[in-house]
């Protein structure tokens, strides 16, 4: 994969909200990764930066403002179907309200050392520590459905800006 050329067909972004030794996951309940567990967020919209969206995204899944946002990192994901997404990863200190299920995502919280890797994208457990443990990575990542093909991750000095 030729990644110094690559153009993602959709820029989107995630948000992983913690509160002590636990983190803010949902259940994903329909679009791109239905019944998988992941964090809220989705797609950029024209206009919004990455930050905006993020904080638009929680609200309208959980129903929470995350709050002390930091970007983690940039995922770059190349599907075997033609399907291309370039995905900001935010880390938020805590969050404004009640985490809620809605039609898009029922939310938990669960331990940081009890994260469900295997209810997740595969490429998560490359990536979501480095994120939790503050550190500023770039992905890479060729999938073939839901099946992990190749992948690579940098670690970088400073996040990208958003």
């Amino acid at each position: 994969m030729d990644w110094t050329n690559w153009v993602p067909r959709e820029r989107a972004n995630l948000c992983f909200i913690l509160r002590g030794n636990q983190v803010l996951l949902i259940r994903k309940k329909r679009g791109l990764g239905a019944g998988k567990i992941n964090a809220p967020g989705g797609k950029i919209e024209p206009g919004e930066t990455p930050l905006e969206a993020v904080i638009r995204e929680t609200q309208e899944e959980i129903l929470v403002t995350p709050l002390n946002v930091r970007e983690a990192g940039v995922l770059s994901f190349q599907f075997a179907d033609g399907y291309s997404l370039y995905c900001h990863v935010y880390i938020a200190q805590s969050c404004d309200g009640t985490p809620t299920e809605t039609e898009e995502a029922a939310p938990f919280w669960v331990d940081l050392d009890a994260i469900p890797y295997g209810e997740m994208w595969p490429d998560d457990v490359h990536w979501l520590p480095l994120a939790l443990a503050g550190q500023c990575f770039l992905g890479f990542f060729e999938l073939e459905g839901e099946t992990l093909i190749r992948h690579r991750i940098e670690l970088v000095d400073s996040c990208p800006a958003s």
